[in-house]
């Protein structure tokens, strides 16, 4: 018998050294629940499934560190292991003869009311930080010059949230080119994908990993034309395939779905909802779109995926769509069902448990059953006049909205609208929080936040 323990005591030792020396923390089982990397985390949901999880701060409670980053920039923190990785944009003076590509809007010259920036010089970033002590371990510096493209004053260069395998992050300038990083800040390689814009309104859609491929919606301008979707060679940048498309602009991030059968990804736009073979890009279905810009993500779960739009003085529109159908699926009843309010311009929906919860720009909350699209309920507020431009997360049966105030509403998950509290920075906020190792990860104006139990 004590020969028996010897040897269980010694293959314990082994593993556990294999374990400490392996590098890059390796995601199995619940460790999967200490990484969020990519946009709205695991399966792009923006749900996590860890627990105890603190619900309750302040600008003094509960918040372990924060942490100064330069310039500006909407791209959520994505997380692995000990490293969190964001991109910033630091705008320069004024280039002298600089101004943003022309835009031709209905055979008119057109420029956005709010556009901005194409005459500056930007340093565009990337950063990482030590997740428990918010230390900045390396920036380096992806792209310095003139832009394409105009933004939204509103918008930042640096919106679209990277992305991470664990040893390598991969970060997107749309018309300024994709980078890819590894853990130590070396660049492994850029590429271009040509300069596409997007009337003047700037980046937010962020890239993702599927397999050995990273893979971008490059939808742009009115009408769409050179409009693409594209998948690259993740070590060395190459392109594998590119698909053209007759959508316009979107920022909406496109999302992997998997069942027993295949792994689709799914393009939300404004003329069409298109399923990819992501492995190759060939169509797999397609359906009607969210008729207004396509800038909230769509998410995935029982079987389905659910899609939503709502421009200001556009349609309203949200939709339950079956997966895994085959070619036109418009008049199919692969679409379960559609609902016309209560959808969002830019944050997107969230699906938790049997719920989906829909969410507009001023914090009107609406929860369907996601099966039927049953309403719930409609119509209820969160208990201040704010704007929303972060999506919204959820964990613990709570749902968690954050406004451009920086104050984030926790509401009780289920058909019963219930306000649980708010919580306050004092800081403005305009990107989605990021959740990994039993802490918060808020992404302020001016500073990072990790908020975690004391």
């Amino acid at each position: 018998m004590n020969r028996t323990l010897f040897r269980l005591g010694f293959i314990l030792i082994v593993c556990l050294l294999a374990l400490f020396s392996s590098g890059a923390p390796r995601v199995t089982g619940s460790l999967a629940e200490t990484n969020w990397p990519q946009w709205r985390g695991p399966g792009a949901s923006g749900v996590s499934t860890e627990k105890n999880l603190p619900d309750e701060w302040s600008e003094t409670k509960n918040i372990q560190w924060k942490t100064a980053i330069p310039g500006r920039g909407h791209s959520s923190p994505v997380v692995w292991g000990r490293r969190i990785f964001l991109t910033t944009s630091i705008e320069g003076s004024i280039v002298p003869g600089a101004k943003a590509v022309t835009h031709i809007r209905r055979g008119q010259v057109y420029v956005h009311p709010d556009s901005v920036g194409g005459d500056r010089l930007y340093t565009l970033k990337v950063i990482c930080l030590d997740r428990e002590t918010g230390r900045i371990l390396w920036e380096k510096t992806a792209y310095e010059g003139t832009v394409y493209d105009d933004r939204h004053r509103k918008n930042t260069f640096a919106s679209g949230t990277p992305v991470t395998d664990g040893k390598y992050v991969w970060a997107l300038f749309d018309a300024e080119g994709v980078y890819c990083y590894d853990f130590n800040g070396r660049l492994v390689w850029k590429a271009s994908l040509g300069k596409f814009a997007k009337m003047g309104m700037g980046n937010g859609m962020s890239p993702v990993l599927y397999e050995n491929l990273v893979i971008l919606q490059c939808d742009q301008e009115d009408g769409g034309p050179g409009s693409f979707i594209a998948a690259l060679d993740k070590l060395t940048g190459k392109e594998v395939w590119r698909v053209q498309r007759t959508q316009r602009k979107t920022w909406a991030t496109p999302v992997l779905v998997r069942n027993a059968q295949r792994t689709e990804l799914i393009a939300s736009g404004a003329e069409s909802t298109v399923s990819y073979d992501p492995a190759t890009g060939k169509e797999l279905w397609r359906t009607e779109g969210v008729i207004s810009h396509a800038i909230p993500s769509a998410v995935t779960g029982h079987g389905m995926v659910f899609v939503s739009g709502g421009s200001t003085g556009q349609p309203k529109l949200a939709m339950g769509i079956r997966f895994g159908g085959a070619g036109n699926l418009k008049d199919a009843p692969s679409v379960v069902w559609k609902h016309n309010k209560g959808t969002a311009y830019v944050p997107s929906p969230i699906l938790y448990g049997d719920y989906l919860y829909l969410m507009t720009d001023s914090g009107i909350i609406t929860c369907l059953e996601a099966l039927t699209g049953e309403v719930k309920y409609e119509g209820s507020r969160v208990p201040v006049p704010a704007t929303f431009t972060a999506s919204p997360v959820a964990f613990d049966d709570k749902l968690l909205l954050t406004s451009e105030d920086g104050d984030t509403f926790v509401i009780k998950a289920g058909p019963a609208y219930e306000i649980i509290r708010t919580n306050s920075l004092g800081e403005p906020v305009y990107a989605s929080m990021a959740i990994a190792a039993g802490k918060l990860f808020i992404r302020g104006e001016k500073h990072l936040y990790c908020i975690g139990r004391k």
